[in-house]
């Protein structure tokens, strides 16, 4: 079968490649998927490179790319939920194939795409949903009424960090990078969205909107603790679940601002939070599937790659940040989903 296999570490993304590897055979023991929906994260384009930090340890050549898939359960051990024909979405290493195994161990990771949602569609929930919940309502202590600061609130983990905070009772002020983006993230709960590229002192608009009082939590996947301090709250608290803006180059934070505003610095990492807790996946999961099947959180693919030969361009598309919302490959062609397509 057809499969993105990192077999070294790539200098540039253009040296990302589809391989032919042995396809993954049913032991009686495992689920094979065929895999309909791979989402692309920017996560995806560090692994490549070798510039995660799981990269020392958790994963390392040779290994397949991706970690988010929805498809078609091809076959599954006798006392199992999922049956042969179900449609499933999750989280598992080696996405980026045409088939992929999941073992005994890690069944409960899939769930059953939810009724109304196109397979494709599910491909991008599962290593963004989870995150931007448990980072904002688990870690963060989100509660109604407070007001939230999304940055790159129309990425994957963004816009559904702005579906979060919305569908909990939150006002939810984005920052995005175009008057476009901006729009995109109002259609999925940003009452308010600054492009930084034309307000580049954004902070100080955040001030004026909220009435010189500052926001109650902010959710950063970029890398902007320092700016962000100059318009938090009193005993406002920063959830930092990426550095997505720095390509390596981290933040140096002046200390003396967090004790002034007595600011909380919370770091969340999905990953981290199940291998210190496998439960937590199952708890986080019983408390989005409803949203999912309300559509309280509603589908974000706004772009369909066609074929594992396109996901060198998909990553290149991610880290240029092109893409709004979450953006799927398809390993294989022809779907009932209309998506733009490249």
């Amino acid at each position: 079968m057809k499969a993105v296999l990192i077999d070294k570490f790539c200098d540039t993304l253009n040296e990302v490649r589809v391989s032919e590897v042995p396809s993954p055979e049913a032991t009686g023991d495992n689920i094979l998927i065929r895999v309909r929906g791979v989402g692309v994260n920017y996560v995806d384009t560090l692994y490549a490179r070798g510039k995660h930090q799981n990269n020392k340890r958790h994963v390392t050549p040779p290994f397949i790319l991706g970690l988010e898939f929805a498809g078609i359960v091809i076959s599954a051990p006798a006392d199992c939920e999922f049956q042969k024909g179900d449609a499933v979405f999750g989280d598992h290493a080696g996405a980026y194939s045409e088939v992929i195994s999941i073992p005994r161990e890690q069944i409960p990771s899939l769930l059953h795409v939810p009724e109304g949602w196109p397979v494709e569609a599910a491909a991008g929930l599962a290593a963004t949903l989870p995150v931007a919940y448990d980072g904002l309502v688990g870690a963060g202590r989100l509660r109604a009424g407070e007001t939230v600061l999304v940055h790159a609130a129309a990425g994957g983990l963004g816009v559904m960090a702005c579906q979060i905070a919305a569908s909990r009772g939150c006002r939810v002020i984005g920052t995005a990078g175009s008057d476009a983006k901006c729009k995109y993230a109002k259609g999925y709960g940003a009452s308010e969205c600054i492009n930084y590229t034309t307000d580049a002192q954004w902070w100080d608009k955040v001030n004026s909107m909220t009435g010189g009082r500052g926001v109650d939590v902010v959710f950063d996947p970029v890398g902007l603790v320092g700016p962000s301090l100059k318009c938090m709250a009193a005993k406002g608290r920063i959830v930092v679940v990426g550095f997505a803006g720095l390509d390596g180059n981290f933040e140096k934070i002046a200390m003396n601002r967090i004790l002034l505003k007595q600011v909380e610095l919370i770091g969340y990492r999905f990953g981290q939070t199940l291998r210190d807790n496998p439960g937590k996946r199952a708890e986080i999961w019983e408390q989005l599937y409803p949203m999912l099947e309300y559509l309280s959180i509603k589908p974000t693919l706004s772009v369909m790659y066609e074929g594992l030969e396109s996901v060198p361009r998909a990553l290149m598309d991610i880290s240029e940040r092109k893409i709004f919302g979450k953006a799927v490959v398809r390993p294989a062609t022809g779907s009932s989903f209309s998506v733009p397509r490249l």
